[in-house]
């Protein structure tokens, strides 16, 4: 199969021919229909998170199922399904509690000494997230996935399988913002769009949408925003204030993953407010807050793919989608070929697009 391979860090990706095995008891093997270009395969690529390679990236996809091992009974042959980085193992701690996002992944992955899923055993290839979706197959895990319903078009169900559950999720999920509560969002991205979105279907009275790119602050408006603040014109979290009667938001979604912007998001903050970093900060960085505003019972924190339960949360961000609620048509800026992967990064670092999707024919 055609593969997009890492081969090291700060170099464009390689189209290669890439050898993938046949499924194992628990693995199903999928051909990819789509996989939307995100920010997070972005800092592998230039390195701010360490991987080892060779390595094949790309994490939200969906597909159709090829084959399946002996012991899968979740799926079959012809299901069209979305594929999910937090793929769970079902026995751990986390899962077994409730928090599936947070699964140690024990058992997911083939032990060491069998043939590797891509790749020989003499040159193994490493697997992203348990999926590597920037491929004309994949073979996954079979709690990586989800089935769903075959009207739903694949290259907008691509879009569910990180960014728009990242999003909607920890708006909805990790902070469980409330009705008529007011919220800022820091990056208008695929993820920091689709906090936008979740916001606004979640009945947030305010969404502030925050983001240089005049460009992104026009769509998020599209996906719900009621204001937008450029930094560009001045202090941002002044800049929130003042929308909101110099007391600041109930919750602030940090979608970027910088020290500044995530600092940001505290700051503009009501007392008793959350703010919630989605984006990857990168290995090293130190977030740097002011104690006092503790005592104003101000918290920060984490959200890993949106805290979700995907089975369950996807099929209903589908639904959404079909009553013209979740906005994923508007997500799509271009369909783009495997080939034009690294010119799609480039485009990403323009700022200037809200999501490229590879499609396959």
């Amino acid at each position: 199969m055609k593969a997009a391979v890492m081969r090291e860090a700060h170099q464009p990706l390689v189209i290669e021919d890439v050898q993938i095995d046949e499924p194992g008891p628990r693995e199903i093997l999928i051909k990819t229909a789509a996989c939307g270009v995100c920010h997070s395969d972005l800092h592998f690529v230039e390195g701010l998170y360490p991987t080892k390679t060779p390595i094949v990236l790309g994490h939200e996809a969906a597909g159709v199922v090829e084959k399946v091992g002996s012991l899968v009974d979740y799926v079959q042959p012809g299901d069209h399904v979305i594929t999910c980085l937090s793929a769970f193992c079902g026995t751990c701690e986390y899962c077994i509690t409730g928090h599936l996002s947070l699964c140690t992944k024990v058992g997911l992955e083939r032990n060491k000494g069998e043939t590797p899923r891509l790749g020989t055993a003499a040159e193994p290839i490493h697997q992203f997230a348990n999926l590597s979706a920037f491929a004309e197959k994949m073979l996954v895990h079979e709690n990586a996935v989800v089935k769903i319903d075959k009207d739903m078009p694949l290259d907008r169900a691509a879009l569910i399988g990180c960014g728009v559950t990242t999003g909607v999720g920890a708006v909805q999920n990790t902070a469980r913002i409330r009705a008529g509560e007011m919220v800022a969002v820091i990056g208008c991205g695929g993820i920091g769009l689709s906090a936008v979105n979740g916001a606004y279907i979640a009945g947030a009275s305010r969404i502030i949408a925050v983001d240089l790119s005049a460009t992104k602050l026009n769509i998020a408006k599209e996906f719900g925003a009621t204001d937008v603040v450029n930094p560009a014109d001045g202090d941002v979290a002044k800049q929130v204030r003042a929308l909101t009667g110099g007391e600041g938001v109930h919750h602030a979604f940090e979608a970027i993953g910088l020290k500044q912007t995530a600092e940001d998001a505290f700051r503009m903050i009501r007392p008793g407010g959350t703010a919630t970093i989605i984006g990857m900060v990168p290995v090293g960085t130190k977030v740097e807050l002011h104690g006092p505003e503790f005592l104003r019972e101000k918290k920060m924190q984490g959200s890993n793919m949106g805290s979700n339960h995907f089975r369950v949360d996807m099929p209903r961000y589908i639904e959404f989608y079909r009553q013209g609620r979740l906005k994923l048509d508007e997500m799509v800026s271009q369909r783009i070929s495997l080939a034009d992967v690294n010119d799609a990064f480039v485009e990403m670092k323009r700022g200037d697009i809200a999501r490229s999707v590879i499609v396959f024919d």
